[in-house]
Formats: structure tokens, C-alpha cells, sequence
């Protein structure tokens, strides 16, 4: 069920945000990579683990430059940093002990990653 959540959720967000325009901005999906990769260090801190805010945040500064050069220079940095995030979450548990991430956490974000890479590179090969 978190699968198929995650990518309803993310068809939902790419096709209102197309309806709305706000993905006509070059900073939409850049930002939506920023809020996602923050998600685990907001887990960390609601679960009361330092140890796992600062591993976390490593990985939250990885997927920052991505998305800073997804708007300085091509979206192509933002599928492929939404679609690797999706593999992070993948292996997330296996990475780091984070106590506050839920249990389904990681199926859904994995789905929503991967589709919203997918939904932004056809827009992309689209658009050109």
C-alpha cells in the first residue's frame, strides 16, 4: 500500500503543480528534492537520535547539491537526485539506525522518488 500511495501521491503533486504552473519555475523540483532528503533528519529529531541527525544530514547535504545544480544547470541533476534518493530509501535501513523514520516510510518515499523522476524527465524530454 505505501507503493501505491507514494506514487498516486506523486502524480497528484506533478499534475497540480502542472495545472498550477509552479513547475514552469526551474526551482520547483529542485525544491521538492530539498524537502524530501530533509524528511530523514526531521525523523531523527522527533526520534531523539543525534547519531542519527548527523548521518542523516550528510545525506540531506548530498541530495542540497544535487538539487542546486538541478537549478543552476539542468534538470536532469533533479531526476537524477529524486531517482537516487529513491534508492537510498531503499537501502536506508541497512545505512543508518534512525528511530523516528516509520515503518513505511521507506516504500512509500522510495515510490514517490521514483515516480516523480520519472514524471519530471518526461516533462523535461518533453518540453525540448
Amino acid at each position: 500500500m505505501p507503493y501505491l500511495i507514494g506514487v498516486c501521491l506523486a502524480l497528484g503533486i506533478a499534475g497540480l503543480a502542472h495545472l498550477a504552473r509552479f513547475d514552469r519555475d526551474r526551482s520547483f523540483y529542485p525544491t521538492v528534492l530539498i524537502v524530501i532528503a530533509s524528511y530523514y533528519d526531521l525523523f531523527a529529531v522527533t526520534g531523539g537520535s543525534t547519531d542519527a541527525l548527523v548521518r542523516e544530514s550528510g545525506g540531506v547535504a548530498l541530495f542540497v547539491a544535487m538539487a542546486w545544480l538541478a537549478f543552476r544547470y539542468s534538470a536532469w541533476f533533479a531526476v537524477a537526485g529524486l531517482s537516487a534518493h529513491g534508492v537510498f530509501d531503499f537501502f536506508h535501513g541497512h545505512l543508518v539506525s534512525n528511530p523516528g523514520v516509520p515503518l513505511w516510510w521507506p516504500q512509500f518515499c522510495l515510490a514517490y522518488d521514483v515516480a516523480a523522476a520519472v514524471i519530471l524527465a518526461w516533462l523535461h524530454i518533453r518540453k525540448n
